[in-house]
């Protein structure tokens, strides 16, 4: 889908009308901005909602504010007739059309496959009309739950894995922005999904994350993301980096919607191995059970000062966590203070993470090109040669293809490393968890992305303010794995005990 409307062009629009979220359905009005999954099937059930209207809504949205925030690569053309398939259901009351996602549409990252009339192209032209075998296995269960898909997110290209920044860029949209503040940074590489739902262009999405890319773009857009358990859900149908730390998980805008996706996506797959092991860890009748408001009470959390309240947003981060600290401790929370991570340095200097990716990266590409139906590259080679032809197209002047280029030459996995990178993981973060018997570590913005990333452990990341800038920033909870229903019980009573998120400002 290809908009064009000239940035100052938005600004003219009287604001009013550009943003206001309210519909008017047989003399109810019921507004879809900021709107929770519980509330849209509460107004569905009250008659002042359809689906149809829903997704009209939504796509309103994007056609006015997708050509500056570049949130979107494209609508599913199949949107609407989703939206009226759901509504039927729902007037015939088949099971389980009243509950979960049923009729709520989703965004979805790029490099989650969709055998429907959408590109799956990782931002890249070089994947451009490629024709994928089958469904994600997360998008087959959205399907099955009666979600509508929406459309395809932009992200930083190749999920940030061709060239380090800047973030949020692909060839396909150009340039991802933040929807409080312009000028800054998306994060990646889940960027698109983060923007989207923060500046209400869908109602969920679904990002992944190798190392960072669902936690970062969440807390820097005021949203809450799930880093899931490495196998809760499954990767089969991504565009891969590596199975030993990619992971697929909700972006939206409260911890509640981001449960009802999580409900959705996690289980077993069969083209999935990881989902065999992960899967005993789901607990019986899902996650919407730790939706707990008083879900602090008892919790231990850890804090580790150095590095991560060492940096971030300047002399802001320190006061304001003070008092986060304050309002966990108040909510029942012990929390454990100036612990240390063993090896630490290591973990953030050279665990050797990054030449482990890139082997991986090269071996995992190669076997998801080969595997498509159709496409104009097979290996990581021929996208390198892609690129090189359409220069132009895919910015090398500019951002070139550096990690490309050293996942190429790479020749097999270093078992050293990946050994390296186990035993930081266990005697680092594993060892701590444990000895001071901890829930969760407490830290601000995605900072302790790499901790949680190379040991495949879960995170969760809650709007947590904002600066002088007006720039959010989120606080981050991380635990052992399989720990998610007491992330989701802290995260929830956090969120709900501080309600910090606030709609997009769109300053430039």
């Amino acid at each position: 889908m290809s908009i064009h409307f000239h940035v100052s062009t938005l600004f003219l629009l009287p604001l009013v009308l550009l943003l206001s979220g309210s519909i008017a359905v047989t003399g109810h009005a019921f507004s879809i901005e900021e709107a929770t999954v519980h509330d849209f099937h509460t107004a569905f059930k009250q008659d002042k909602l359809t689906s149809r209207q829903l997704v009209e809504f939504y796509l309103g949205k994007i056609h006015k504010l997708n050509p500056i925030l570049r949130g979107v690569i494209e609508v599913n053309p199949d949107a609407l007739f989703q939206a009226d398939s759901a509504d039927r259901e729902r007037k015939a009351k088949l099971p389980g059309s009243l509950q979960g996602l049923h009729g709520i549409p989703i965004l979805l990252k790029d490099n989650i496959a969709t055998k429907d009339k959408m590109n799956t192209t990782a931002g890249s032209f070089a994947l451009l009309k490629s024709v994928v075998p089958r469904d994600a296995g997360v998008v087959r269960k959205l399907r099955k739950a009666g979600a509508i898909i929406l459309g395809k997110a932009s992200l930083s290209e190749w999920a940030g894995f061709r060239f380090a920044f800047p973030y949020g860029w692909c060839a396909r949209t150009g340039q991802g922005q933040n929807p409080y503040v312009l000028s800054a940074t998306p994060c990646g590489s889940s960027s698109g999904s983060a923007i989207s739902v923060a500046a209400n262009l869908a109602a969920v999405s679904l990002g992944t994350e190798t190392d960072g890319s669902i936690l970062c773009p969440s807390h820097i857009n005021s949203v809450v993301g799930i880093k899931p358990t490495l196998g809760l859900t499954s990767r089969a149908g991504v565009v891969p980096i590596s199975p030993r730390q990619d992971t697929v998980g909700p972006i939206c805008r409260t911890v509640s919607d981001a449960v009802e996706v999580l409900d959705v996506i996690v289980g077993f797959d069969y083209r999935d191995e990881a989902t065999r092991t992960a899967s005993k860890y789901i607990p019986q009748g899902g996650y919407k059970q730790f939706l707990n408001a008083n879900g602090l009470k008892g919790k231990r959390l850890g804090i580790v000062r150095n590095p991560f309240y060492m940096f971030g947003n300047g002399s802001v981060l320190p006061q304001v966590f003070e008092h986060h600290f304050h309002t966990l401790r108040q909510g029942g929370a012990i929390l454990v203070d100036h612990l240390e991570i063993a090896n630490i340095d290591v973990i953030y200097g050279s665990s050797g993470e990054y030449a482990a990716l890139e082997a991986e990266f090269k071996t995992s590409l190669d076997a998801y090109l080969k595997e498509l139906v159709a496409s104009p590259v097979r290996t990581l080679a021929d996208v390198i040669a892609f690129n090189n032809k359409f220069s132009h197209l895919e910015k090398i002047k500019e951002y070139g293809q550096d990690i490309f280029l050293q996942a190429e030459a790479t020749n097999g996995i270093n078992k050293k490393i990946l050994l390296k990178l186990a035993r930081l993981s266990r005697n680092g973060f594993e060892k701590l968890m444990k000895e001071h018997k901890l829930d969760a570590l407490v830290t601000p913005g995605a900072d302790v992305s790499s901790v949680l990333a190379i040991g495949g452990f879960p995170g969760i990341t809650v709007p947590a303010g904002y600066d002088s800038e007006g720039v959010p920033f989120g606080i981050c909870f991380g635990g052992l794995k399989g720990s998610e229903p007491k992330l989701i019980e802290i995260a929830y009573s956090f969120e709900q005990v501080t309600k910090i998120r606030k709609p997009p400002s769109f300053k430039p």
